[in-house]
């Protein structure tokens, strides 16, 4: 096989990844999307078998393809930079106040690509020139002050630059404003359910030990701001736009993170603690929300819908939901006419008996 062929053959293989990876992106799931997966694998197994073939044959020719290995390593590099421009994998829009979140992820991706790039380059650089030559001896050098010094400094300057922005964003992440509405998150395996404050703007206090049928969100019954509140139990969250939110978190068995990927904002829910973080909604609109903590064999269908909604649409929903007090006295209602029930036919047997 000439050198031309294999090239040819190289880049119709990457040509062959390229396409599974748009193929299973652009599906987004299915068989379509698998069938994407496959051929990405089939690509790369047939890439790594022709350097198999490459390295496996006759020394006076292996020399020869050592010189075409610092061209593919920069390949690789050049690569991996138009994956990340032509990727159809980008988050979502953002429907939040959190942009500074997705700065310091870009800031992120910027520091650790160009390392990566600066690696592989000297990995190519390495290999030209201390590749293998007939006579030439090695050298033995078995410490540089210079160069420790240097990647030392230049590794902590490129960790704090990560670093820093990272916590001056978590700061304003955990610092909640004050005019801020609360919200209650509940999660369970696996669905979610949602407390909105009634008309006292208020979330009433709430304990584990008091859920029951009727009183699915633990409120404390003789709290004077939990009877207005507003349960809503495995349906969509509405939310006003442009107001900022505190959302509380709570989970009712195990770990689970209630997560919009639009608001770039998650915190997981720990049993037995109360978490919370805050965003403001920036536009209207039909949100997925995801479990972003594995929570059991049912984790993938722990989804859920979040409306952002204008001021005026937000409270005429808010207006039709149920509140804490309407909701327990329907409950009572129901297990007061099961039981009559139960009662009426146990009567009903021993009469026949």
């Amino acid at each position: 096989m000439t050198n031309e062929s294999k090239w040819l053959l190289g880049g119709g293989f990457a040509l062959l990844c390229l396409f599974g990876l748009y193929l299973a992106s652009s599906a987004g799931s299915g068989m379509m999307h698998w069938m994407g997966l496959l051929l990405f694998a089939i690509g790369v197994l047939l890439i790594f078998n022709l350097i198999r073939i490459a390295f496996d044959e006759k020394e006076g020719k292996d020399r020869k393809k050592r010189d075409y290995v610092p061209l593919a390593m920069f390949l690789v590099g050049l690569g991996t930079v138009l994956f990340h421009i032509l990727s159809p994998w980008w988050w979502a829009p953002i429907a939040s106040n959190w942009g500074y979140i997705d700065d310091t992820i870009d800031l992120t991706f910027w520091i650790t690509g160009a390392v990566f790039i600066a690696v592989v380059l000297f990995m190519a650089h390495c290999i030209s020139r201390y590749r293998y030559r007939q006579g030439r001896r090695s050298e033995y050098e078995p410490e540089s002050k210079r160069l420790e010094i240097t990647l030392t400094v230049v590794t902590a300057v490129l960790v704090t630059a990560m670093l820093a922005p990272g916590l001056f964003v978590w700061n304003q992440f955990v610092q909640v404003p004050e005019d801020a509405s609360e919200i209650e998150v509940v999660g369970q395996q696996w669905s979610w359910s949602y407390r909105l404050p009634g008309k006292d703007g208020q979330l009433g206090a709430s304990d584990w030990a008091n859920i029951s049928l009727e009183n699915p969100m633990g409120l404390i019954p003789n709290d004077p701001h939990g009877q207005d509140d507003v349960i809503v139990e495995s349906g969509a969250l509405h939310l006003p736009v442009g107001k900022p939110i505190k959302v509380l978190m709570r989970s009712k068995d195990v770990l689970h993170n209630w997560y919009v990927p639009e608001f770039r904002a998650k915190m997981d829910m720990v049993p037995g603690m109360v978490t919370y973080f805050w965003f403001t909604p920036t536009r209207t609109g039909e949100f997925q929300v995801l479990c972003a903590e594995l929570c059991g064999v049912g984790h993938a269908q722990m989804r859920g819908d979040v409306i952002v909604q204008d001021e005026a649409d937000y409270l005429a929903w808010l207006e039709d939901q149920q509140t804490f007090e309407q909701l327990a006295a329907a409950r009572r209602e129901e297990n007061l006419s099961r039981l009559s029930t139960d009662a009426g036919g146990q009567a009903h047997g021993g009469q026949a008996q």
